[in-house]
């Protein structure tokens, strides 16, 4: 079964190398439409990772519950040490 990630996957090349070649069949040099076609597959990669983020289902549920307002593990902030023991 395929997913968004494995269309992502295969769009990041096809993106790559379509805009560059449509680019340089209107006219562009390969020179100038080469940054072109990394301009929309970089975009295709940034809406895969901070639009769509991968995220799994724990970290998800924690994430609603945190915007709904309901207490989730703990309702109490957290004292003591940081998880990097203190190399903040």
């Amino acid at each position: 079964m395929t997913g968004y990630y494995d269309y992502v996957l295969g769009l990041i090349p096809a993106a790559l190398i379509g805009v560059t070649a449509a680019l340089n069949l209107v006219g562009l040099s390969l020179t100038a439409a080469l940054p072109g076609g990394a301009l929309v597959a970089g975009a295709v990669m940034a809406h895969a990772i901070f639009v769509k983020a991968p995220v799994t289902d724990e970290a998800r549920v924690r994430n609603d519950r945190a915007a709904g307002g309901s207490p989730g593990r703990s309702g109490a902030p957290r004292r003591g040490r940081s998880r990097t023991d203190g190399a903040d």
